[in-house]
């Protein structure tokens, strides 16, 4: 991640930023975290301040200092202008978007999306009046064929939810820019700390936090951050809604952040040797894993991204569907949930087909994605092992 300077002039490294941002001890009577502050109403001095809405803070949907410490440490994270904080990942998609789009507005969007964030589109937004368009998430500069006079924002997200294709984010900006379009990238996998967003040309950089800012899979909760031209419409945006993140998730992203950087370079490690086992094994197709030399977008990848997390897939050899289910049912430390950036690792079986539109999803077998947490990768691979047995025994039983 890039650097910045501290008031000695001398440039702090980003595990220093992630221990100091969103701090101010002397303003908490030394106590080094931000505590939580609960409430809505907010009382003035005076009648002149209150009429003026005069103060730091006037109503708690505007925000509270817990809320801001976030913000503002996001902010300095993700080399961005500003930044607001809603209540879930889903939520900071949607508010991103509707920052950027209006009634008759056309959009494009990556097929390899959120599955959530498709449907917000094809849904919520079809009734506001904005058509949505999918495309190839490897198309790049190819973009420009598909921009229209009211092209006003692209949706991307790289790597692509389950299928990790990597894009060039590069090239989709200066496509949309030349064009006076909004870049939205959904960036939950990297990080800022791995894909600084504004850097690389976004406008609207997202983030769930719910994955690796908090870590712990105890919270919910979405960061936007915008560049200077986005940031007073994000925060327009944010306050017309109202929609603000509980006191005790934002106290605990706040506490995850300081950690956040320790655990992405272990998630990096454990995910590469775990991929790289898995590529051995023969019951495995392939590994879909953006850092590994044998993605198709590894280039691609070791361009723009400063490093790699500990979420990708596998696609098996055919087996029949009961294979697959006795290999996942059994795992002992592989839970099998929806989520992922916490703790603990989790497997998930996949099939995108019924929902990609611009490109055809063709694994050629069952597609699995795996988070890998912070167990011992040994006893992970065991548990995997075991599950491998159990996949080879049920596909031979007539």
């Amino acid at each position: 991640m890039s650097e910045t300077r501290g008031q000695s002039g001398r440039k702090k490294k980003s595990r220093t930023r992630l221990a100091h941002a969103g701090r101010a001890p002397s303003e908490q009577f030394g106590f080094v975290n931000t505590p939580i502050y609960r409430g809505s109403t907010v009382l003035f001095p005076d009648t002149a301040s209150l009429l003026a809405n005069r103060g730091a803070y006037t109503y708690a949907t505007k925000g509270t200092p817990t809320i801001r410490a976030l913000e503002e440490a996001w902010i300095d994270i993700a080399g961005a202008a500003e930044a607001v904080a809603v209540p879930s990942g889903l939520a900071a998609i949607a508010i991103a978007l509707l920052t950027a789009l209006k009634s008759g507005d056309h959009l494009l969007v990556t097929d390899s999306c959120y599955l959530p964030a498709r449907m917000f589109c094809d849904s919520v937004l079809k009734r506001l009046g904005v058509e949505t368009s999918y495309y190839d998430p490897r198309i790049g500069a190819d973009i420009a064929a598909l921009m229209r006079p009211n092209t006003t924002a692209i949706l991307t997200e790289s790597p692509g939810s389950q299928t990790l294709e990597v894009q060039d984010i590069p090239a989709l900006a200066e496509i949309a820019h030349a064009k006076g379009a909004c870049v939205i990238l959904d960036n939950t996998w990297a990080t800022p700390l791995f894909f600084p967003p504004h850097e690389r040309g976004v406008d609207l950089s997202i983030e769930a936090g719910t994955k690796y800012l908090g870590g712990h899979s105890d919270l919910l909760l979405g960061l936007v951050s915008a560049n200077d031209k986005w940031a007073r419409r994000l925060r327009a945006a944010y306050d017309a809604f109202a929609i603000c993140p509980g006191p005790e998730d934002v106290f605990l992203a706040l506490r995850g952040m300081r950690t956040m950087e320790l655990r992405l370079r272990e998630a990096e490690r454990a995910g590469l040797e775990m991929a790289r086992w898995l590529e051995a094994r023969e019951e495995v197709a392939h590994v879909i894993h953006p850092a590994l030399e044998s993605h198709p977008d590894h280039a691609l990848w070791k361009r723009d991204f400063l490093g790699s997390t500990g979420l990708f897939s596998f696609i098996l050899k055919p087996v029949p569907p009961q294979a697959v289910a006795a290999m996942l049912d059994g795992l002992e430390l592989f839970g099998l949930g929806y989520s992922w950036g916490g703790f603990e690792s989790l497997a998930l079986p996949f099939d995108c087909a019924s929902y990609r539109t611009a490109t055809q999803w063709t694994p050629g077998g069952p597609a699995i994605r795996l988070s890998i947490g912070l167990e011992d990768l040994d006893d992970l691979k065991e548990d995997l092992s075991l599950g491998f047995a159990r996949l080879r025994a049920a596909a031979q039983t007539p």
